[in-house]
């Protein structure tokens, strides 16, 4: 969904007197309510997975009175299709995806090597099909108003007087995205020692590992999993000083509201989902077998994650900091 602000900030560029409604699924409508760009949000009632055709039939009727000139389909579904025909809107564009002639009449055609990132896949499909994607691409930015961030520090009593740094130890996608805890520990030893605060980020799944992490820390810390809303989470994350973070949702958080940010890839690549932000630090480790995209580590051995040594990372941050 962040990087679906960038197709956004295109369209808003070519006619800024348009007016950009987005239908997302539940979970993402906080993030929505902070890119300027957006007129108004339509919570999907139909989860992920499921068909629910009288729902999507009810949203339909719904939106087919309300003047759309054009669709954007970003999903490759056959079902996601399915809404824009039904609400009768003229110009329907979206990749070909699960065979959907009938349901778009403006299909596209992916190039996945001329357009490796889900970024560029977004934007493209903002421009007419005779365009050629821009050379550089406006980078998503999350609002976080002064006042909002504001009553989130009150609510927590918190003091940003010292340094703030951020690790976001989860991932929700499975083990073999997760730098491993005690990385994370040393991480937080050595900038604690440096003068820094430490505050972690996750949902209410991630708690047992940001629990693992912090009884490994002697010293002070703060965890935010399971504690915040995303609204709330975008405010925090929006006063920190750096961040280091594994690939998940919060990466590209932090991306957005311009964070120095170091990025730790291991069974997925930053070839396909990397920071948009101008202060991030990608660290990958090469190696054959990665990367896979499995959830688990195949060999058994998550030598992608375990072969990048906290050295590395506090050195991506050392540059950042000096930059």
């Amino acid at each position: 969904m962040i990087m679906a602000q960038t197709l956004f900030k295109l369209i808003k560029q070519d006619d800024p007197n348009s007016q950009i409604d987005v239908l997302a699924p539940d979970w993402s409508l906080p993030v929505l309510q902070r890119m300027p760009e957006v007129s108004a949000i339509i919570a999907m009632p139909v989860r992920h997975g499921e068909f629910g055709l009288s729902q999507r039939i009810a949203i339909a009727h719904k939106l087919r009175n309300k003047g759309y000139t054009q669709a954007i389909v970003l999903a490759n579904s056959w079902k996601s299709a399915l809404i824009p025909l039904l609400a009768r809107i003229p110009l329907r564009t979206g990749w070909l995806g699960e065979l959907r002639w009938g349901l778009l009449n403006d299909v596209r055609y992916l190039n996945k090597k001329s357009l490796p990132k889900m970024v560029q896949r977004y934007a493209q499909l903002g421009l007419d099909s005779s365009q050629e994607l821009p050379s550089v691409l406006p980078p998503p930015k999350l609002l976080a108003p002064a006042d909002t961030v504001a009553e989130v520090l009150n609510k927590f009593t918190i003091n940003t007087s010292k340094p703030i740094l951020a690790l976001c130890p989860g991932a929700a996608y499975g083990p073999a995205k997760r730098w491993p805890m005690e990385y994370f520990a040393q991480t937080a030893k050595q900038k604690i020692a440096a003068g820094w605060q430490v505050w972690f980020f996750g949902s209410n799944q991630d708690s047992i590992v940001i629990d693992n992490i912090r009884g490994q820390i002697a010293a002070e810390t703060l965890s935010f999993a399971g504690k915040i809303d995303l609204l709330e989470t975008i405010d925090l994350l929006s006063v920190v000083n750096a961040v280091v973070t594994n690939d998940s949702g919060l990466l590209h958080m932090a991306a957005s509201l311009d964070k120095p940010l170091v990025a730790i890839y291991g069974s997925t690549s930053a070839e396909f989902t990397p920071p948009l932000g101008p202060k991030s630090k990608i660290v990958q480790e090469e190696l054959p077998c990665r990367p896979c995209f499995k959830r688990e580590c195949p060999l058994r051995h998550l030598n992608c994650m375990y072969l990048i040594k906290p050295a590395r990372v506090m050195a991506a941050l050392e540059e950042l900091e000096a930059q």
